[in-house]
């Protein structure tokens, strides 16, 4: 465990009235142990009401590391396992799991309804820039879909790669966490994304990023060890 680790999980643990915050370390810095803090954090608080939505290749190993680096039950919820739910009589098959829930994204969506049945404690978003793109109106309905559904919860979103090819892409994201944070897409468009936003606009734009975004870079990370 690292400084800026620590740092990034008191960030997110810090503000109990926010709606979530984006941990948008460098690839590498271990984005999963500071999801991982905030966890068992929340499960100490007997607030074990949480889920993980992961690329499907990831979920064994979340599974993995929560259980190795910080003792954490979890279980895979997957068409198999949610069936076998259902038939055991368990209407809510999310809310039967001893432990935290990790599922795909793909899943997640087919199950957005039964998601939103459920009062999450947490919820984390594992590569979220795979929903950068909710905000267009032809924008994936996967992403637009669990976005409806967790609307209401605490959110942590990790990605290393906020955005790649447009300002708006970073709209996206965070809008997943609260839609008018910038007041809207209309007018995080006419300040920060126009053609005619200047470096005074963009400074305000990092300014408004404070309190719900935090980032290390691995030369921040690699001067704080040398000295």
């Amino acid at each position: 465990m690292n400084p800026h680790q620590v740092d990034a999980a008191l960030f997110a643990l810090k503000s109990p009235l926010s709606k979530g915050v984006l941990l948008a370390d460098e690839v590498g810095l271990g984005k999963t142990i500071e999801a991982g803090l905030v966890l068992s954090q929340r499960w100490a608080e007997h607030r074990r009401r949480m889920i993980l939505i992961v690329p499907a290749s990831l979920r064994k190993q979340w599974q993995q590391e929560l259980y190795e680096k910080f003792s954490l039950r979890s279980e895979i919820i997957e068409a198999t396992t949610y069936r076998a739910l259902r038939q055991a009589g368990n209407r809510r098959p999310f809310e039967a799991v001893d432990g935290i829930v990790i599922v795909s994204y793909e899943f997640a969506a087919r199950k957005a309804d039964d998601l939103r049945q459920v009062r999450w404690d947490l919820v984390v978003f594992d590569e979220a820039h795979r929903l950068r793109n909710v905000y267009r109106k032809g924008g994936s309905a996967r992403a637009k879909d669990l976005k409806d559904a967790l609307q209401d919860h605490f959110k942590i979103l990790l990605t290393a790669t906020p955005l790649q090819n447009s300002l708006m892409e970073l709209y996206g994201i965070i809008s997943i966490i609260d839609d008018e944070h910038f007041g809207g897409e209309n007018a995080f468009r006419a300040q920060y994304a126009g053609s005619g936003a200047s470096s005074a606009a963009l400074d305000v734009l990092r300014d408004r990023l404070k309190p719900i975004c935090h980032r290390s870079l691995r030369r921040q990370v690699l001067s704080c060890a040398e000295n």
